[in-house]
């Protein structure tokens, strides 16, 4: 199958690297369009989170060299090919001075398939089981419709990723006992804290991200929150639904000595929080620590804030140890998962291989139905000139048989002239047709 995917996640490169990759939602639909014109991509989808950056294409070769199998995502030998080259280019990778050579991998045909239902299923998740995947999926694939830049492969494949994935929730326990990032950085916030009654958060950031944060801190009693968000009006519509306070992005460093917890969550491309905000924090509070998880990507805490005193700051990553012990009750159901998903990935080659049948199939339909229509119009102007209907029915019969059978039968005869046999036994065994009784 010609799907390839080239990428990065959070098991192949730090954070460091990861958000310098990242397609921002203003930058994605010339990104789209551009992917979709490289050379030997027809169709094209980007898919862009905190924790990986992937090109699904649909492509004649890739535009990479497809020698060798692929069990799994594996560091690409020569960065240097066509849509590596791409990718690299498009983010200024060289202007940084990162080689993404040992970090980014590449899947074609079924294990480009097994990766793509795995990702759709949060089998490769940071958070196993995690379903916010699902919808960035989702919101990748409807920017590339929005671009044009899908097509019968791609719209197939993820149509069936979808459903696979939907199946796997519903039987498995793959998605029990709820987990998320958002869930992870709450969990950590409570080693840190016995109880939230007491306590202020401050949420910057009003998406999906800090709204399942904000609900899992309000599950656990929080005392007060603050939502921080750079559209006021969001960050007031997800603040009233938990009784908090909203304020802008320009107001968070007047806010911040307020703050015992704060999660960050924004798609800005540089920081919110600065390392002379939190000092000046940290100050206010007269050294009363502050706990700091910042999800971005890229960061929206800078990453010297670390180095204050009374202050610990945990970056995504940091949310391994948190999400490790959450993954018990996931494992056995992720085996199950998997071996569902093999079966859903062979299935799926099976369709793909009938669509090479549907071009044939619809011509055979076209043209026996024109020679239906053609006979059955020439029967009813029999029937009409006063013909006897037996008559009619007997003409109608034997001239849909003949002129169904004459253009296979006559190619079955040259065939038989040229010494076809393979031709001669693929026509027995399409029409069904017992094998002929060998002269004694």
């Amino acid at each position: 199958m010609p799907l390839v995917v080239i990428g990065i996640n959070h098991r192949t490169a730090p954070v460091e690297i990861r958000e310098k990759m990242v397609f921002a939602g203003e930058e994605l639909p010339e990104a789209l369009r551009e992917l979709a014109g490289q050379p030997g991509v027809r169709e094209a989808l980007i898919v862009s989170t905190c924790n990986r950056t992937e090109l699904y294409c649909f492509a004649d070769h890739g535009g990479e060299s497809l020698d060798g199998a692929n069990n799994g995502p594996t560091p690409i030998p020569d960065p240097s090919l066509p849509l590596t080259d791409w990718l690299a280019n498009w983010h200024d990778l060289a202007l940084h001075r990162l080689d993404i050579n040992q970090t980014l991998y590449r899947l074609h045909g079924s294990a480009a398939v097994q990766h793509l239902f795995a990702v759709a299923c949060g089998l490769d998740s940071l958070v196993l089981g995690e379903p916010q995947i699902l919808g960035q999926l989702k919101d990748a694939y409807r920017a590339a419709l929005d671009q044009k830049v899908t097509g019968p492969y791609l719209n197939r494949v993820m149509q069936t990723a979808f459903s696979v994935a939907k199946r796997v929730r519903t039987q498995t326990r793959i998605g029990a006992n709820a987990v998320s990032v958002a869930y992870a950085a709450v969990s950590l916030a409570r080693t840190v804290f016995e109880k939230f009654s007491g306590h202020t958060a401050l949420l910057v950031g009003a998406g999906e991200t800090i709204a399942l944060a904000a609900r899992h801190l309000h599950a656990n009693g929080l005392g007060r929150m603050i939502v921080a968000n750079r559209s006021i009006g969001r960050a007031q519509e997800l603040a009233a639904e938990f009784k908090g306070f909203a304020i802008g992005i320009d107001d968070i460093a007047a806010h911040l000595p307020e703050a015992d917890i704060v999660i960050t969550s924004t798609a800005s491309p540089t920081p919110v929080i600065t390392y002379k905000d939190v000092q000046a924090a940290v100050r206010a509070r007269k050294r009363k620590p502050i706990f700091m998880v910042d999800i971005a990507v890229p960061r929206d805490i800078e990453a010297e804030v670390s180095k204050i005193e009374d202050v610990y700051l945990f970056t995504i990553d940091d949310l391994q140890n948190v999400v490790n012990e959450n993954l018990a009750s996931r494992r056995e159901a992720a085996r199950d998962a998997s071996e569902m998903l093999a079966t859903e990935v062979s299935l799926f080659e099976q369709q793909l291989k009938t669509l090479d049948a549907v071009p044939t199939i619809r011509q055979l339909r076209d043209d026996a139905e024109a020679v239906r229509s053609q006979t059955a119009e020439q029967a009813r102007r029999m029937l009409a000139a006063g013909r006897d209907p037996r008559e009619v029915v007997d003409f109608l019969a034997s001239t849909l048989t003949n002129r169904l059978l004459h253009g296979p039968s006559q190619r079955l005869r040259e065939a038989a002239e040229r010494g076809e046999v393979d031709l001669l036994e693929a026509a027995r065994i399409l029409f069904a047709a017992d094998a002929p009784d060998q002269p004694q």
